[in-house]
């Protein structure tokens, strides 16, 4: 190709930038009907290009009606609005690394489709007898519980047995600041709707669970990742963050964090929260996994008595995924205005979930189970822990219990690559980008041990690793 040619493609690709970068403004609602566009002189400066990149980009975008020019007074957003595109928010990344991608495959593949990447246990896992005694047992019940709306703040006994079960954390919550959800993620939606508006920062851990990036941008929030370590965020990092983004939501897990398996100190909690003091900083800590724990660790909500912690939780990855039913715990005063929000954005709960899960805690069910699987995943663990360090792929951590292993692979493999590779065999990984805000995990993958039986995966796995050692050899 001559000199000519590849001015002309270079000057293409930095029109095709722009005009992305627009578009992305647009599908998340950062430029709305009839918005104007920044002037040419200023986005050439945002951008790093030249007047005229600015100038070609916008006239290309008015060509094709995404943007209109009006004489004398610039370029706007033109007026039919397209639906709502999260894919469209944030960097453009291959579906591989996507994780609304992932999610959606993991959710939508059939059974012969190995998932070591996605974050639930195989349904021969679950309680299936026990759910469905629990059914049997309903559908004989007041015809309320099988037909009417539950109360906003949900089931008042479920309530009541949810507040003795948070005490044996130490966290003391009263039933009037405990609020039954349809499921965790409608839990952080709600609370996201009431604590943030758009442009404001949230900070995530890096990496964190990865359907927390997909709801924030959402929400049109600046979400802002801070490294974790094995004992909690990185708190200097997190206090630079504070004093640069002034942030005013902080999701977390504090337990069995995701998808690492770490678990906060009480050092670093005790820390995290002055800093959060210091800082008017709010935090949601999703305890998803608390009934996975071989050993309670500190809780965030423990020591802060619920003043600027809220907790939440689900039985969606202990009972069953299809039984929704979630909570938040928070201050009295916050409860009664999420009440509220519930009620415009969805009315009334569902009462059946709850009655069911109410159920099976109070008959034991539910016990068992857990003793059950918490033994099952141990065991889970050890094997698929052996098996990935065979080759070559190291957990960051050993976790002290859960479904999740956060691994390191060899020096030199792409994860994405990896995953990408995997999806022609029909297997799903997790590759470490999904989970980084910052896109700095593309050498780690998440494994979920409960779904790596199958020799398919190891096989993959060492196939790519092979293939990665002879193009190291040429």
């Amino acid at each position: 190709m001559d000199q000519k040619n590849e001015i002309s493609d270079h000057a293409g690709t930095l029109v095709d930038r722009v005009m992305q970068a627009i578009r992305q403004r647009i599908a998340g609602r950062t430029l709305g009907a009839g918005a104007r566009l920044p002037s040419i002189r200023s986005f050439a400066t945002t951008m790093s290009v030249s007047k005229s990149t600015i100038v070609e980009a916008y006239d290309r975008l008015a060509a094709d009606g995404t943007i209109q020019s009006r004489r004398g007074s610039g370029f706007y957003v033109a007026g039919h609005m397209p639906p709502l595109s999260l894919s469209e928010i944030g960097p453009r990344l291959d579906h591989a690394i996507n994780p609304l991608w992932v999610s959606r495959i993991s959710l939508e593949t059939n059974d012969d489709m190995c998932k070591p990447g996605c974050g639930w246990l195989p349904p021969s896992w679950m309680p299936e007898a026990g759910v469905r005694r629990a059914l049997r047992t309903l559908a004989r019940a007041d015809d309320a519980v099988l037909t009417d709306y539950a109360s906003p703040s949900g089931l008042k006994p479920l309530r009541q047995l949810l507040s003795r079960r948070m005490a044996e954390h130490g966290i003391e919550a009263a039933l009037d600041q405990i609020m039954i959800t349809e499921s965790g993620t409608e839990a952080i939606d709600l609370l996201c709707r009431f604590l943030v508006e758009p442009g404001d920062a949230v900070i995530v851990d890096d990496p964190c669970y990865f359907n927390f990036h997909a709801l924030l941008r959402a929400h049109r929030v600046k979400v802002i990742g801070v490294p974790y370590t094995p004992t909690g965020p990185d708190l200097e990092r997190f206090a630079e963050a504070l004093i640069e983004h002034r942030p005013r939501l902080y999701i977390t897990n504090s337990a069995l964090h995701n998808p690492t398996g770490a678990i906060l100190s009480p050092l670093t909690a005790h820390r995290l929260l002055k800093l959060a003091e210091q800082h008017d900083l709010t935090i949601i800590e999703d305890d998803i996994f608390a009934d996975f724990e071989h050993e309670p660790a500190p809780r965030l909500a423990a020591f802060d008595g619920l003043e600027r912690v809220i907790h939440m939780g689900s039985f969606s990855k202990s009972l069953s995924a299809s039984v929704r039913c979630g909570f938040i715990a928070a201050r009295r005063d916050w409860i009664d205005g999420l009440v509220d929000l519930r009620i415009a954005t969805s009315f009334g709960g569902g009462r059946l979930a709850s009655e069911l899960v109410l159920l099976m805690l109070k008959d034991g069910t539910y016990r068992k189970h857990m003793d059950h699987l918490r033994a099952r995943l141990a065991h889970s663990m050890g094997e698929t822990s052996a098996k990935l360090k065979a080759l070559g792929i190291v957990p960051w951590i050993e976790p002290r219990g859960g479904m999740l292993l956060w691994c390191k692979l060899p020096d030199g493999v792409d994860a994405a690559k990896v995953a990408q590779e995997g999806l022609k065999e029909r297997i799903v990984f997790a590759p470490g980008n999904v989970f980084s805000q910052n896109q700095s995990a593309h050498s780690y993958m998440r494994f979920n041990v409960a779904q790596c039986a199958d020799p398919r995966i190891f096989h993959v796995l060492e196939n790519a690793l092979n293939r990665r050692e002879h193009t190291l050899q040429r």
